[in-house]
């Protein structure tokens, strides 16, 4: 008797999707799932977590305090996502403070500031050390005159996490505070929505908090992305759905990307825990 595989359980989930989804998970014993996971995909507000990188490789190395003061200015100054454009100019803050805020609302002022602190060489640099050739930083943020920000792939996105699950980046205390920042971050719909919204809910069911989400999401005209580690009694699993080439570019809850990279998500978190920690 033929079986149906975990991949092809995951393709038939998204057959009527317009455009693209690419997938990489991978639950840290050995067992890796993916789809289209070497394909290039627009990044947008992903490519945070590698700026988020560079910073901690310099505080890792001592030549940037997490509480330099740091001010934006209006040459920082771009529409989007984030809080510091509704507050007056020349707001000052510590490094690690515009870090929070890139990562937690994906924050585009504090995003172009941290971009010329650190440089776009630099974050390109340390994405290749890392091992991470196809991750690039086109440009910083603005829409006037870019329509590009940054290229990864699903791979290389789940390889990050994984890299900060296993505290492989820098070092514990590095890797620790990154995670922090993914856990709080507000935009996790893609990864979140169709997942038992009881165990993600502690706070008010009153449980013990066992399952959570560390991840940054991103979304632009071109892509809707999300990638993380996800947290449960058995374990930390890493996953990466990245999705293009899709016919409606409106931004809403009930985007398809949200809606068939939300099922996938479901499966992947079904498989996790019905095999106790892997997902084969």
């Amino acid at each position: 008797m033929r079986t149906v595989t975990f991949e092809e359980r995951i393709r038939a989930e998204i057959h009527n999707f317009s455009g693209l989804l690419g997938l990489y998970a991978d639950d840290l014993r050995g067992n890796v799932i993916a789809l289209n996971a070497d394909e290039p995909f627009e990044s947008a507000s992903c490519i945070k977590v590698f700026i988020l990188a560079e910073l901690y490789r310099r505080i890792a190395e001592g030549s940037v305090a997490p509480d330099q003061l740091l001010s934006c200015g209006e040459e920082h100054f771009v529409v989007g996502s984030g809080i510091l454009r509704c507050l007056e100019s020349g707001v000052t803050l510590r490094v690690k403070d515009f870090a929070t805020l890139m990562i937690v609302v994906s924050d585009n002022i504090a995003t172009n500031l941290l971009i010329d602190f650190l440089g776009i060489d630099a974050i390109n640099a340390t994405c290749r050390a890392l091992g991470f050739p196809n991750t690039v930083l086109h440009n910083r943020i603005d829409f006037a005159r870019f329509d590009k920000l940054g290229t990864t792939t699903p791979r290389e996105y789940g390889e990050f996490f994984g890299k900060i699950s296993r505290n492989e980046l820098w070092s514990a205390e590095a890797c620790e505070d990154m995670r922090g920042m993914f856990k709080d971050q507000k935009y996790n719909t893609l990864l979140t929505k169709g997942l038992p919204q009881y165990f993600l809910d502690a706070e008010n069911t009153g449980d013990e908090e066992l399952f959570f989400v560390s991840s940054k999401s991103g979304s632009m005209d071109a892509c809707r992305n999300d990638g993380g580690i996800v947290s449960t009694p058995y374990g930390n699993y890493v996953v990466a759905i990245f999705t293009k080439d899709f016919k409606d570019s409106l931004y809403y809850q009930d985007h398809e990307s949200f809606r068939f990279g939300s099922r996938v998500s479901r499966l992947l978190f079904d498989q996790y825990l019905t095999l106790e920690g892997r997902f084969r």
